[in-house]
This record gives structure tokens, sequence and C-alpha cells, in this order.
């Protein structure tokens, strides 16, 4: 049976994390899937963790790495894309944890001439390492009543968590946020991705997803809110890797793509630069 979708998820030196991920994925309701690691230079325990799960998920894990040379996910992410096998893509990260639905979701929503706007779930640090296996397995990692026990605050966004469907088409629609590309959680046609030639790999963290969702748009691809229904729990961590001034940078390119309609980088998957 041919692949239907290619999950793409980033990851770097952060074994914990992504070990729970993936068992994320072992537990999907939709099972005819690929996941691609994008690996933006992790070392030899990443390598040696990811043989291992090879072993005990029941789907296909390509591991995709590079040397690190500092952040470099969108080009990690292009490398990724070449080696996708789906016609469909689900970009998410390696620190986000998906419901059992959270591709059922996205195999319900997509729709051709539309990217998929998904949104995440985020835990404190001390709820993040008491996560184990059991709880991805049983889901108790997504109910309100388990994640409150473990002292979660009260918060309007906790209603992102809510699994009733039509309460959650209701807050999709209602929803006053964008629906912009989030590498965390979005999707699209593997064929749009190409068409607008991937990720620019001029840029480095801050705002470097959204650039690909804007010239998506400019390319005539219109959006599609589904925060609330594709969830996923986003893991704690440090961001050592925070640079005001690469978001500087971000935002002049952004900006240069708004203004005069990008639909191509020069500097993306094929390099005409």
């Amino acid at each position: 049976m041919k692949t239907s979708f290619s999950v793409i998820l980033s990851t770097y030196n952060s074994e914990a994390w992504l070990e729970k991920v993936v068992f994320g994925f072992q537990y999907q309701t939709f099972k005819n899937f690929e996941i691609i690691i994008a690996d933006d230079g992790s070392g030899l325990s990443t390598k040696k963790l990811i043989s291992n799960l090879k072993k005990v998920v029941f789907f296909p894990i390509f591991h995709v790495w590079h040397p690190d040379n500092g952040f470099q996910k969108t080009t990690i992410l292009n490398k990724a894309l070449l080696k996708s096998r789906g016609d469909y893509i689900v970009f998410t990260d390696g620190d986000c944890i998906p419901r059992s639905d959270f591709l059922e979701n996205h195999n319900k929503h997509k729709k051709l001439g539309y990217f998929l706007s998904g949104g995440y779930f985020k835990l404190p640090m001390d709820i993040s390492k008491i996560i184990k296996p059991y709880d991805i397995e049983s889901q108790n990692c997504f109910s309100l009543k388990w994640l409150n026990k473990l002292g979660l605050p009260f918060s309007y966004k906790n209603l992102k968590l809510n699994s009733n469907k039509l309460i959650s088409s209701l807050l999709n629609f209602f929803s006053p946020t964008k629906a912009t590309w989030n590498g965390h959680n979005s999707s699209g046609w593997r064929s749009d991705l190409f068409s607008v030639n991937g990720f620019d790999e001029r840029m480095k963290y801050g705002g470097e997803d959204r650039e690909l969702g804007e010239r998506l748009i400019n390319y005539g691809i219109k959006t599609k809110q589904i925060r609330y229904s594709a969830i996923c729990i986003h893991l704690d961590h440090e961001r050592n890797y925070v640079d005001i001034n690469s978001w500087k940078i971000n935002n002049k390119i952004r900006s240069i793509t708004r203004k005069e309609k990008k639909i191509w980088t020069n500097y993306g998957i094929e390099r005409t630069d």
C-alpha cells in the first residue's frame, strides 16, 4: 500500500522528548503514514534512540541528519521533504506529543488548494517530565482531569484539550487566531510545498516556518484552522538558540515576501541564487 502521509518532525539533542513524541504516533487511529525525523545535527545518542525505536513501532522511520552547524532547521526540513514519499505532508516538532486522533483530523480536514493550521497545548516543565509511555498509550496526558491533579492551573487555553468534535469545530470557526503555517502542527500537499520551493534556508530561528505559509498563500493556497481539532501537547524545554538578530533578519525576509507577494525562494530545495 502506498504511503499516504509523510510526517516530518524536527529534533535536536532531545532524546527524552523525542521518544515520547514517537510513542505518540504509535497510538494513532490513522495508520497509513511514515515518519521522517529531520535531525539538525544531534549526537550519537539520538541516532541510537532512533535505531531502537524502529524496532518497536509499526510505522517506518527515516532519519535525515546533517552535521551540527548552528540552527539550520529550514535546511534539514528541506532535506526531509526530499526524502518524503507521501502525497500529503504533516509537520510537527520533536517536543510535541500528538493525541491519538491527530493524524485522523489532518486526514479528515485536508483539501486540495488548502493547507491546515494547527496549534499546541503547552505544558510546564514539571508535568512534561512526569509523562511516561503508559500515560501516552492511555491518553492520560491529554486528560484535563489527570493534568489538573498534577497541578495544571486553570486557563481558558485548557479548551484546546476538549475532545468533543462539535465544540472543537465551533472553536476552530470562531477562533480569532489567524491560520498560519506553524512548524509544530501544520500540513499541506507535497506538490504545493515543492511548487514554492520549500523552506527558505537563509532563515534561522524566529518565524521561519510562517514564511513558507506566506508564500503558499501568495501562490493561491487557502488556509483552514484546525487548532482545536488536531491536538498535540508541547513539552517544555530551554531555548538556547533564540537570537534577536535572527528575528530581525527573518522579519525582513517575511516583509519582502508579503510586500512583493513572492511564491518562490531562491534559497530553498532548489538553489537558484
